[in-house]
């Protein structure tokens, strides 16, 4: 499958998209996308040349790699609709690390938004991006210095801790952590941190052994306790030469999502209800290098957890191997075999509901090699001796700690309503949300798994609802809707 990257594209095409992007205030990404959602939504309409023959030139690159498969904007997605942040008020606290440069797109996304934005900078931040910078791109003065002269003529620093609507750190080093976790106020971050009376988001960022160090997480479960909500970190490769693990700070993007859920005063109807979801592939080893899976992205099962997250549940999501990052605001464990996802759900219970969206291989090898296995001149390949993997929602749907809604997915490539109903009968489920992930579904080039369109179908004992084609992000806003619903007509 083909996908726009910077890298797929000549030097003039990126050179022309620079333009137009810098022009607009957005990254070459963005501006591809809408160039080409131009094109697409306009139908046949003609379009502007310049555009035409950029798009044209984009879809010449990229469907001779398999495809052509890029997130068109919806008319509803305008401008204004984006400002999910408008008048809200962000002091954001830009602690020293390498990960302080994303803190600059940071600024820029949330001021996109509509927040205004106030920055604090640590000295040890100023080694790493400039006053001058910060400045620039949230028009405001940058703060530094605890004994400023201008800032503290009338306590300054408590004015910025209580000015805001959230604090937000990011990076927040192990040395700001440790400072709030032990109350330590001794530069302009860790004062404001203390003296504040507003909730505070911490984006941690550090080296992965400084993360697992034992007096780090002890600071963490010490904020943990007294309110402090975190997104991140990562996993992924460091700044120092062969270090990678986990402490990679969360993307911007994750950052204001987090933001955006801690901010958004709509109504929850989910409060104060636990909710699991699984999500993903598993992986069912051969032998040390090779092993059984399927296609599944992970991508619809961590949208339902992040909007079942915005909606005020506690989401414990359970995700087998993905290349995605987990949802902000969820709590998420990870596993590889159905056998450790089926006990990390047991472990779990009880809860209000559970949504088995993860696609889970219905088969293992009896005894995987613990050699990689050989290939043998003239030798067939091995025989394989399989056996059947437990039948996660079938366990929790007949459980004696059973949730009081459960929900399953059915991928389908044949007799779609016909296996859904099935399936409702024989698992124990509430309702089953069942896709045809055929190739000849007509969803997208790439189908429903690992693609960002679906068409669910909702299977019940009361009858079948179809959906029509939507984003993955639309259908799980939808569906944690429906989940919100049955749960208040239900008691549990």
């Amino acid at each position: 499958m083909g996908t726009i990257t910077v890298r797929n594209l000549a030097d003039d095409v990126k050179q022309k998209l620079r333009e137009r992007a810098a022009a607009r205030g957005v990254s070459m990404e963005e501006e591809a996308r809408d160039i080409l959602g131009k094109s697409v939504l306009s139908a046949g309409a003609a379009a502007a040349p310049e555009g035409e023959t950029l798009y044209a030139t984009i879809r010449s690159l990229v469907e001779p790699h398999g495809g052509f498969d890029i997130a068109l904007p919806r008319r509803s997605q305008s401008a204004a609709n984006r400002m999910t942040l408008s008048a809200k008020r962000i002091l954001l606290i830009i602690g020293g690390g390498i990960a302080a440069y994303k803190s600059l797109d940071l600024i820029r996304r949330l001021r996109k938004r509509g927040a205004s934005v106030r920055v604090v900078m640590t000295s040890a931040a100023q080694e790493f991006v400039t006053t001058l910078s910060a400045g620039a791109l949230s028009a405001d003065h940058v703060f530094t210095d605890l004994f400023d002269r201008n800032d503290e003529h009338d306590v300054g620093h408590i004015r910025l801790s209580r000015d805001a609507d959230l604090l937000v750190v990011a990076p927040a080093t192990a040395d700001l952590m440790a400072k709030l976790a032990n109350g330590h106020a001794n530069d302009l971050a860790s004062t404001v941190l203390l003296a504040t009376d507003k909730k505070v988001l911490m984006a941690p960022a550090m080296n992965p052994r400084m993360w697992s160090h034992p007096a780090t997480r002890r600071n963490r479960a010490t904020m943990q306790k007294d309110g402090i909500a975190f997104v991140g970190p990562a996993k992924g490769e460091m700044a120092e030469s062969n270090e990678a693990g986990e402490g990679r700070m969360a993307e911007p993007l994750e950052i204001v999502a987090a933001i955006e859920a801690m901010l958004d005063e709509k109504p929850k109807p989910l409060a104060g209800r636990r909710i699991i979801v699984t999500s993903g592939p598993t992986h069912e080893p051969i032998d040390p290098v090779r092993y059984i899976a399927n296609r599944s992205s992970g991508k619809q099962g961590h949208a339902i957890a992040a909007a079942l997250a915005k909606l005020g549940a506690d989401v414990r999501l359970v995700s087998g191997p993905v290349n995605i990052a987990d949802p902000a605001g969820v709590k998420t464990t990870h596993v590889e075999t159905a056998v450790e996802m089926k006990d990390a759900v047991e472990s779990l219970l009880p809860a209000d509901a559970a949504v088995f969206v993860a696609a889970v291989a219905d088969w293992r090898t009896a005894n995987a090699s613990g050699e990689k296995i050989k290939k043998v001149a003239g030798k067939g390949p091995p025989a394989l001796q399989m056996v059947e993997n437990p039948d996660i929602l079938a366990s929790i749907g007949h459980h004696a700690q059973r949730p009081g809604l459960v929900v399953g997915f059915a991928a389908e490539t044949q007799d779609l309503i016909g296996n859904a109903e099935a399936k409702l009968r024989k698992k124990g489920a509430d309702f089953i949300v069942a896709n045809d992930v055929s190739h000849a579904s007509g969803i997208g080039p790439s189908g429903v798994m690992g693609g960002d369109r679906n068409k669910v179908r909702i299977v019940s004992r009361t009858g079948v609802e179809e959906w029509p084609e939507m984003g993955k992000d639309e259908v799980a806003a939808r569906l944690a809707a429906l989940i919100a619903e049955r749960l208040q007509a239900t008691v549990v």
